[in-house]
């Protein structure tokens, strides 16, 4: 026997099954390989606004540059209990207190070329401001003019008189020894970075007031 299918009683339109995805506190949220799309429906998010489950049921998670932020978790997150997770297919970070999440920010990871390595870290040093690449920024000619903005300076040639400006990466946690860090930095929503963490403006000052040295840092 055929079932008829259920009409919106508002917008008279025939739905199909949205199966969603629990939101566990501490876990970054994976997507639904089975999740269905309704045809022709508004899109509604079933959880109560302000929640992280409606943060993450968005019609726009994960690409949104929308930030979650749990205020009163946040004024108690430190150094002791801080742990930050990085999904490089999510392009998103997490600050977890105690393994709760406290933040759910942008970010942008390596790209193909140079991609962020997975792998268990700690942050190893923090600086804040006048921090610059030693491999990658701007190579300028002896009149002042950029002559190449995405220049690799182990590979790249400086003109006679010109010089090489590494790229500014303040808010630098440094998170292994061979250059790899969390940063502010340009946040596209797809991996574009030359391996390091680039962190969204609006959020990496709290990331770096929250975390010390010795903070583990999970990249998957």
């Amino acid at each position: 026997m055929k079932t008829k299918p259920h009409l919106h009683p508002a917008l008279g339109l025939a739905l199909v099954p949205i199966f969603l995805t629990s939101c566990e506190p501490g876990r970054a949220p994976q997507p639904n390989p089975n999740q269905t799309k309704a045809i022709d429906a508004v899109h509604v998010n079933p959880y109560k606004a302000g929640t992280y489950a409606h943060f993450t049921a968005s019609k726009n998670y994960p690409k949104t540059y929308g930030i979650y932020r749990n205020e009163a978790l946040l004024a108690k997150t430190n150094g002791s209990n801080a742990k930050v997770i990085v999904d490089r297919k999510l392009q998103r970070a997490f600050l977890l207190n105690n393994g709760e999440v406290a933040m759910d920010y942008p970010v942008s990871t390596g790209n193909k070329s140079f991609p962020t390595p997975a792998g268990k870290y700690q942050v190893l040093r923090k600086t804040k401001a006048n921090k610059r690449s030693n491999l990658y920024g701007k190579i300028y000619d002896a009149e002042g003019k950029v002559v190449n903005s995405n220049a690799d300076i182990s590979k790249d040639p400086v003109p006679e008189g010109g010089r090489f400006e590494g790229a500014l990466m303040s808010y630098w946690m440094r998170i292994s020894w061979d250059g790899i860090g969390m940063h502010k930095g340009k946040v596209p929503r797809y991996p574009a970075s030359h391996g390091c963490i680039r962190t969204y403006y609006k959020a990496v000052d709290t990331v770096y007031s929250k975390v010390a040295v010795g903070t583990p840092v999970v990249v998957r």
